[in-house]
């Protein structure tokens, strides 16, 4: 696990790490507490990496077409 918080973390960051936390905790090779602290690791992990997802979708859904359905601009999309 690395210190950089979640919430400043890439989507390519937080899978490289997801993955890291699920191998540890398929291994089964670490003691409970450190399983609930890998687990709660991964579900924020994967809360990040599920929200730069729907950043992405929303920014893809965005883009305006012309008549001939090529990308001309962009329209502002409501990213919370």
């Amino acid at each position: 696990m690395t210190d950089t918080p979640v919430n400043e973390m890439s989507f390519e960051q937080a899978m490289a790490e997801l993955e890291q936390v699920l191998g540890q905790l398929e291994r089964g090779d670490v003691a409970l507490d450190q399983s609930i602290t890998l687990y709660e690791r991964g579900a924020a992990l994967k809360a990040r990496c599920e929200a730069k997802l729907k950043e992405a979708e929303e920014k893809v859904a965005a883009i305006t077409l012309d008549s001939d359905g090529n990308p001309t601009g962009t329209t502002p999309a409501d990213i919370q």
